[in-house]
């Protein structure tokens, strides 16, 4: 979630939507609306793929899932905690974990502030590699 502002109200909870946010559920990482499409299939929802991309938009927008882009563009989607938090993502195998960051806060709004902004949002994302992909990459760390 990017910023300080406040959740827009929620969305219809029609069947489609409850199912999204079912495999959303289960989901461990980011995920591609072609892979949600495909776990919805999988077990037995008729979703048109459409239907998965805007819904999935709409979650988006209305602040009840998170977005980040893979290393390819594509669009990803998780569902996130519903407070102000940021992520450390792994650029090898795609791990997140959301971080808080007081000091990324103090910034933003500071730099704002220099420049006479007011209600800024902000996203911020850290990668690099995870303990596991590094120790693969690199071998044994000693």
């Amino acid at each position: 979630m990017s910023g300080t502002e406040e959740r827009p109200t929620a969305l219809r909870p029609t069947r489609q939507r409850l199912a999204i946010t079912d495999a959303l559920r289960e989901a461990t990482d980011f995920q591609s609306a072609q892979d949600i499409h495909d776990a919805l299939r999988q077990g037995g929802e008729k979703v048109g793929l459409a239907t998965v991309y805007r819904t999935l938009q709409a979650m988006a927008e209305a602040g009840e899932v998170d977005v980040r882009h893979n290393p390819a563009g594509e669009a990803t989607y998780r569902r996130c905690s519903p407070s102000h938090h940021h992520h450390l993502v792994c650029r090898s195998c795609g791990r997140t974990v959301e971080i808080t960051g007081s000091a990324v806060e103090r910034w933003a709004h500071a730099v704002a502030e220099e420049h006479g902004f007011t209600d800024v949002s902000h996203t911020v994302e850290l990668v690099g590699l995870c303990a596991e992909c590094a120790a693969r990459h690199d071998g044994p760390r000693r």
